[in-house]
Parts: structure tokens; sequence; C-alpha cells
């Protein structure tokens, strides 16, 4: 059995957010959320309560044989931090979660020492949701930004970042590698691969301290649903660009298990035959296990369905 790890999921108790843009985002009843204004289905329907616990994760995880997750963090969910050091150390062997701090505002360096202090390993920024216009735009390769990240690399810290579509901010990533070539860093989304310049993030590990993770590739190739031909070619364009061993699965659980079960979100994979044994087994779990530095992992049978 192949070892698998999601390298990009959610957890939450309560999601409740404001944006930087003043956008709302509150949970209501069957899984749905008030996003900006507009009733979504946040959720899957059957979690009624919005709780989008470990407990409930956990059980995913068992029954399509997921062995650990990296729980990043989204400003459309809320800051996490209390729910998620908690998940951390009930759970050290399943889950390694990412503290996240309020970048808007000077101060958040000593956020990040507070963070790291309380034992999380990783931090995550949502920098596409950071203001990215006039004078308020957030820059990554500001002085105090920099300061956390070098902070970060003496720290051993994980950089969990996901990027703006195309390369808006790809020179000020270049620019935090520069001055940080040991911080280790992993970009979401697949660079925002359905978006024009997606090649450019991508490109970005080729650094030797750079990853891309794959949270939300089937949201992005929604579209075409499963079984996600396109997020195959793109898979394979970005192995041509930075090599098979640079490229980690996630699933942006639990988003994106509204239109798919959570074993679907990887067994696109699995199944094609555009991939060798070989890399399938790196990008779904022994590149993010060799990066993330995840120990004993639990064996996990499969358990046959009812309906077979």
């Amino acid at each position: 059995m192949t070892t698998i790890i999601d390298s990009h999921a959610h957890l939450w108790l309560q999601q409740y957010a404001e944006l930087p843009d003043g956008g709302r985002v509150r949970q209501l009843a069957n899984g749905r959320a008030d996003f900006f204004g507009e009733e979504r289905q946040m959720l899957p329907p059957f979690m009624i309560d919005g709780r989008n616990s470990a407990e409930v994760f956990l059980s995913n995880m068992d029954y399509a044989q997921v062995s650990a997750a990296v729980i990043t963090q989204e400003f459309i969910d809320g800051n996490q931090n209390a729910y998620l050091e908690d998940v951390q150390q009930r759970f050290p062997d399943r889950f390694l979660c990412c503290g996240m701090c309020h970048y808007l505002r000077p101060g958040f360096l000593s956020e990040a020492e507070h963070l790291i202090e309380r034992g999380f390993s990783a931090i995550a920024i949502p920098a596409h949701r950071l203001p990215l216009e006039g004078e308020q735009r957030v820059w990554l390769n500001s002085g105090e930004m920099l300061e956390m990240f070098r902070l970060m690399e003496r720290k051993g810290i994980i950089l969990s970042i996901t990027l703006a579509p195309g390369t808006l901010q790809v020179k000020e990533m270049e620019d935090v590698i520069a001055a940080c070539p040991n911080l280790k860093i992993a970009i979401g989304h697949f660079g925002m691969v359905t978006c024009p310049g997606w090649q450019e993030q991508i490109k970005l590990a080729r650094h030797p301290n750079v990853m891309i993770e794959s949270g939300g590739i089937t949201w992005l190739f929604n579209s075409e649903f499963y079984p996600f031909e396109g997020a195959i070619d793109a898979i394979k364009e970005a192995a041509d660009l930075v090599g098979i061993d640079k490229l980690m699965w996630g699933s942006d659980y639990p988003r994106t298990i509204t239109a798919i079960t959570y074993r679907m979100s990887y067994d696109f994979v699995l199944k094609t035959d555009r991939l060798t044994d070989a890399e399938k087994r790196a990008f779904l779990g022994e590149n993010a296990c060799r990066f993330y530095g995840f120990g004993s992992l639990p064996d996990l049978p499969y358990i046959k369905n009812m309906s077979e």
C-alpha cells in the first residue's frame, strides 16, 4: 500500500472570519456558510453543526488510508490557533498543524515567536488574501516579514504559503528565498494552476528548500470533474519543470469533499496510467514524509464497503 500524506487540509470548531477587505464568513446550519454575503455549501451537508473537527477528519483519513495530514490555515475560516494547538497535542502522530499570525498590523513577529514557543512547527500565510494593492498592500519581502522568516529559518519552522494567482508575488518570494535559503517552504494550491503564469510559482521549487503542494487541485479542475485529466496534465508539466520529488499531494479538505469523496481527491492519481508507480508513491506520500519529517505512521488496512 502506498503511504499517503495530505499536505493541505483545514480544521475548525467554529468558522467565523472578518477579512481584510471587509468581507465576512459565518457558519450556518447543515454545512453551509454565509460567504461574503452569499450562502455556500462550505462542508458536506451531514456536518450539520458546522464543526469541522479532528475526530471527523481522522475517520475520513482512516477510511481513505491517509496516514497523516498537514493542517494549514486560511483567513476565511478565522484564526484557529487555539484549536489547532489542542489538536497537535492530542494527535501528534497524525497531524502537523500550522499557526497563523495577524499579518495586517505591525507586531506579528512577536506573535510568531509566541506560536513557536507554544509548539507549532509550521506557520501559515494565506498570502493570496492579503491586501495586494495601494498603501495597504502587505509585502512578503517587507522588513518584519523577513525578520519572521529568518526566525523561522533559525528555529527550523516550516512556512506553508499560498500565493495570489499568477506572478504577482513571485518576485517577493524570490527575495524571501534568497534571504532565507534554509527556510523550508511549501507553496500551496499547485501555484493556482488554472490561472495564467502558474508555472512561475512552480519554478520556485527549483530552489532546494521549496516544495509545491496540490491542495485544492480538484477544486481548480472542478469544471472537468473526475478523473481530473487536466490535473494529471498539470502534475506532469510541473514534474517536467522541477522534478516529481518536489511535488506533494494535498486535498484542501473539507471544502473539496462537498463535490467528491475524500478518497476521490487522490485516487484519480492512483488510477491514472500516465504516472509510474514510483511517481505516484513520491507524489502521494514519500515527498511529504521527507519534507515534513513525519515519523512512525499507522498501518491503515482497507475496509471493504457494503456496496462491494
